[in-house]
């Protein structure tokens, strides 16, 4: 069954990366849910000091929910409130290889981007958007099984 292809929601914002003395430095980033892959969220950083491609995070649009009223996600990923002096944000702490960041959102922008987000496709109605066969084709669960004589003749 072909799916009506439906236009991603993206919002443009400005986040603030914060250096250890607490000041913050203001970084560009789009957020972006498309409803084709349904549980995830995307942050896309352009870093206009570097010339560089954008810097893309992917991760799990109930773990920054989450993170709107309580501390959310563990390892490279993780969102908790955070009052501050500039009003209701979230904290978004985010680990890799290269390094680490710690970046300030305001609340306003993450719930609306959500609730955009939430009219494309309900909590709970993730599994409806995918295919699930055609992802089982391309990850090889639905070839055809090897026969004897395909195990002997090395395929």
């Amino acid at each position: 069954m072909e799916r009506e292809h439906v236009p991603p929601v993206d919002v443009e914002t400005v986040l603030r990366l914060l250096a250890p003395d607490a000041s913050g430095v203001p970084v560009r980033c789009r957020l972006r849910y498309d409803a084709a892959d349904p549980y995830a969220v995307q942050v896309c950083f352009h870093l206009e000091a570097r010339a560089v491609e954008p810097v893309s995070w992917s991760f799990a649009r109930d773990l920054l929910a989450a993170g709107l009223d309580g501390p959310s996600g563990l390892g490279d990923v993780r969102v908790w409130p955070w009052r501050t002096t500039h009003g209701e944000s979230v904290a978004m702490a985010l680990t890799s290889p290269d390094g680490q960041a710690l970046l300030e959102a305001p609340r306003a922008t993450l719930v609306a981007f959500l609730a955009d987000t939430y009219a494309l496709v309900p909590p709970g109605g993730e599994s409806e958007r995918l295919d699930i066969d055609a992802d089982a084709w391309l990850s090889g669960q639905l070839l055809p099984d090897k026969t004897e004589e395909d195990d002997q003749e090395g395929r």
